[in-house]
C-alpha cells in the first residue's frame, strides 16, 4: 500500500500535468482563434509553409488549374554537354558545382529556339511543376501588355477606374497602371520575405485567407505616386486583379486563354489562391514545369511571336526591353521585367524570383536560360546572372 505522502505527490503532478495541457490546448484554440479572426492561415499551415521547399510551396494552396495547350509545341532538342568551368564570386568553378551550391533543382539552356543544356538535381525534376515565385509578375505584365494593346486598358488608367472598390481618396486614387507596372505605386507595404513575420508586408499577402481585404487595409503611401521606384509585390497583385476584371474571369483562364494555350504549353500549371475558389495571388505562386517556363523566355526572344503568331506586340516588347525604374540598386526594370547590373552592355534581361528562379532572355547571343532552385531569398542574383552571360556567350 502506498504511503499518503506519495499518494499526494502523484495526485499534484496529474493536475499540475492537466493543467499544463489545458494551457497548451487553450493555447492551440486560441491561436486557431486568432488566424481566422485576422482572416490568417492557421497556425499549422504557417508551420509547414517555414519547412516546406519553397520549390514545393504549391502543395500547401488551394489552387486554380491552367489547362495545357491543346496545340503542344515542345522545344526542339540538340543536347550538349554543358560547358564546364563559368565565373563565381571571383574564381573559376565547374558550373555543376555552382548549380548544388546554388541548391538547383533544374537548368536549361536554349540557343536559337533549340534546347542544348539541361541539366537535373534528379529525374523526377525534369516533368515536377515548380513554383515561380516573382517569374509570375513577368507573365502578368505580358497579359497587361496585350490589354493595352488591344485598347482595354492603358498605361494613364488609374487603379481605382478598374478596381472602384480600393478607392482610399488624395494620392491613392492616383495610381496608374504605368506606377504599378514599373513599381512606382509608393504603397507602403513592405517586401520583407521573413518567415518570422508572417501577417505584415508581402508575408501577410501570403498568408492571408483574403487578399481583397488584407490590401484594403494596407493603403497607405510611403511616398507619392510616380515619383519613385521601389519594388513591391503588391503592384503585381493589382495589376493582376485589373487583368481579371477587365477579362471578366479568373487569373489562370485568362493565363490559359491569352498565354498557355497559344504558347504550346505542354503541362497543366496551377496559380496559388488565398482560399478554395478564391482569388489568385498574381504577385508569385504560379507553378509550371521547367520547359513550360522556358516557352516564356522563347517567345521574347522571338520578339513575342509564336510562329506566324504575335502574342506580344512589337511596342510592348520595346516597352519590356526598355529599362526605365530602378527597382533595387544597380537593377533596373520595366513592366515587370528586370534588367541586371551591365546590362547596358549585354542586353539582356529576366524575369526573377525570390528563391532562384530565372527566365533569363540574352537576344544578342540568342539565349534563353531557366533556372529553377531553393536557394536564399534573393541571395547571389548578379553572380548567377554573369554566369548565365558566360553560358550565351557559348551559344553558336
Amino acid at each position: 500500500m502506498q504511503a499518503p505522502a506519495l499518494r499526494g505527490r502523484r495526485s499534484r503532478r496529474r493536475k499540475a500535468g492537466l493543467i499544463v495541457a489545458a494551457a497548451l490546448l487553450l493555447l492551440i484554440a486560441g491561436s486557431f482563434a486568432f488566424t481566422a479572426a485576422i482572416r490568417m492561415k492557421n497556425p499549422l499551415f504557417l508551420l509547414r509553409f517555414l519547412f516546406t521547399p519553397r520549390s514545393e510551396v504549391e502543395t500547401l494552396y488551394d489552387t486554380r488549374m491552367v489547362a495545357a495547350s491543346s496545340l503542344p509545341r515542345p522545344i526542339p532538342e540538340q543536347l550538349r554537354p554543358l560547358s564546364r568551368t563559368v565565373p563565381w564570386k571571383g574564381r573559376s568553378e565547374d558550373i555543376v558545382r555552382v548549380l548544388q551550391q546554388t541548391e538547383t533543382h533544374v537548368l536549361l539552356v536554349m540557343c536559337r529556339g533549340t534546347l542544348v543544356n539541361a541539366w537535373y538535381r534528379d529525374a523526377g525534376k525534369k516533368t515536377a511543376r515548380e513554383s515561380s515565385w516573382s517569374i509570375a509578375k513577368s507573365v502578368v505584365g505580358v497579359l497587361v501588355g496585350q490589354l493595352i494593346d488591344e485598347g482595354k486598358l492603358s498605361e494613364d488608367t488609374k487603379l481605382v477606374a478598374v478596381l472602384p472598390e480600393f478607392s482610399a481618396g488624395g494620392k491613392f486614387d492616383d495610381i496608374t497602371v504605368r506606377d504599378l507596372l514599373d513599381m512606382k505605386s509608393g504603397i507602403d507595404v513592405t517586401e520583407d520575405y521573413s518567415e518570422y513575420k508572417p501577417f505584415t508586408g508581402v508575408a501577410g499577402m501570403q498568408v492571408t485567407t483574403d487578399l481583397p481585404g488584407y490590401m484594403m487595409k494596407n493603403r497607405a503611401l510611403a511616398f507619392a505616386p510616380g515619383t519613385r521606384s521601389d519594388y513591391r509585390s503588391i503592384d503585381a497583385q493589382y495589376l493582376s486583379m485589373i487583368v481579371a476584371r477587365v477579362e471578366g474571369e479568373p487569373l489562370a483562364k485568362v493565363l490559359q486563354r491569352r498565354l498557355w494555350g497559344p504558347l504550346g504549353a505542354e503541362d497543366i500549371a496551377t496559380w496559388n489562391l488565398d482560399h478554395a475558389d478564391g482569388l489568385e495571388r498574381g504577385f508569385g505562386n504560379l507553378n509550371a514545369t521547367p520547359r513550360d517556363f522556358a516557352k516564356l523566355g522563347l517567345l521574347a526572344l522571338a520578339g513575342g511571336k509564336v510562329g506566324e503568331r504575335t502574342l506580344i506586340s512589337p511596342a510592348w516588347m520595346a516597352r519590356i526591353t526598355t529599362p526605365v525604374a530602378e527597382a533595387e540598386p544597380g537593377w533596373m526594370y520595366a513592366a515587370l521585367w528586370w534588367h541586371p547590373p551591365g546590362h547596358e552592355r549585354h542586353g539582356d534581361y529576366s524575369a526573377i524570383g525570390v528563391y532562384g528562379q530565372y527566365v533569363y532572355v540574352n537576344p544578342r547571343h540568342h539565349t534563353v536560360v531557366v533556372k529553377l532552385s531553393d536557394y536564399g531569398s534573393q541571395q547571389d542574383e548578379a553572380e548567377t546572372i554573369d554566369v548565365f552571360r558566360v553560358v550565351a556567350e557559348g551559344c553558336q
